[in-house]
């Protein structure tokens, strides 16, 4: 097993050929384990030993996988470094009547994996795409939180860099306030959890969440709190393992008060931040729409420059 590249032909399908992979030029998703290996689908390791490829993100972490279950097949790597070049590529093995797995390193593939190409491709050409549904952590995550299971919004990883994590946090309020009403489900890094949890807490407020950490493994652990309590908690000692965090939804339309825009608009200028500046942070801190608040500081720096 390698992460070559292999070249057509791989293994010939069988004639007619409707077995565990499904028929020639099927593109099947595999779901994997999050943690426990006892979860992997017997369905999912009867497509992986049939298929003529498997395509995966990290081909050493399948190979574990494969080898476990005592199956050998050729190995592909499928990244984000390389899907745009490969999807082509694997869109003509399917036409030529190859058998494909595409397997995420774990959980369900295309979820904040690689793969969305793949399978418009392989759709849009009259391809068979079919799945081995299994794991998945935002789902694990968002059963155990203890909050409203539906509507939610998947929100996969934050952008790492603070600048950009709150102005994403900041869309997602402007679109609370319109009316959107959701419970927030995103994958973090354990490094960076604390970070997330305090700009969530800033952004959104003292809402209910949970962190869920080390899912379907011995240590799992499923921390609940407010999203202060969660950020304080986890500053102090960051969280082990793979991190799913899942967040309470938010009031809506219910927003903050004129009077509390205000006030806060007033000392955001008076520390020296510009118009436009105290409008964006204003508008992220209470979920106002930014125009609104806009108009507000502006009105209120003609006041105070009267």
């Amino acid at each position: 097993m390698h992460d070559e590249t292999p070249d057509l032909p791989l293994r010939s399908s069988g004639p007619g050929g409707d077995d565990a992979a499904g028929p020639p030029g099927t593109l099947t998703l595999v779901a994997t384990p999050i943690g426990n290996l006892g979860d992997m689908p017997p369905r999912g390791l009867a497509v992986l030993a049939a298929a003529d490829a498997v395509l995966c993100e990290d081909t050493r972490v399948t190979a574990r996988l494969l080898a476990r279950n005592g199956i050998s097949r050729p190995l592909v790597a499928y990244h984000e470094h390389n899907e745009s070049a490969m999807t082509p590529r694997v869109v003509a093995w399917l036409a030529a009547g190859k058998r494909v797995a595409l397997a995420s390193d774990a959980g369900m593939p295309l979820v904040s994996d690689p793969g969305y190409r793949l399978v418009a491709a392989a759709a849009g050409a009259g391809l068979r795409v079919t799945a081995v549904p299994g794991p998945s952590a935002a789902l694990t995550a968002l059963a155990l939180s203890g909050l409203p299971p539906h509507p939610f919004l998947f929100l996969g990883f934050l952008p790492p860099k603070p600048g950009p994590r709150r102005a994403r946090l900041a869309a997602i309020r402007e679109a609370e306030a319109a009316g959107l009403v959701a419970t927030l489900v995103l994958f973090e890094a354990p490094q960076r959890a604390a970070a997330t949890l305090a700009d969530l807490a800033k952004v959104l407020g003292p809402r209910p969440a949970a962190l869920a950490r080390e899912l379907t493994k011995l240590f799992e652990t499923v921390a609940r709190g407010t999203l202060p309590e969660l950020a304080a908690r986890f500053a102090a000692e960051a969280p082990r393992g793979e991190v799913t965090i899942v967040v309470g939804p938010g009031a809506g339309a219910e927003t903050a008060a004129d009077d509390e825009v205000d006030a806060r608009l007033g000392r955001a200028l008076e520390a020296g931040a510009t118009v436009k500046d105290a409008a964006a942070a204003v508008a992220a801190e209470t979920g106002r729409p930014r125009r609104e608040v806009y108009a507000r500081a502006l009105a209120l720096a003609k006041d105070g420059g009267g």
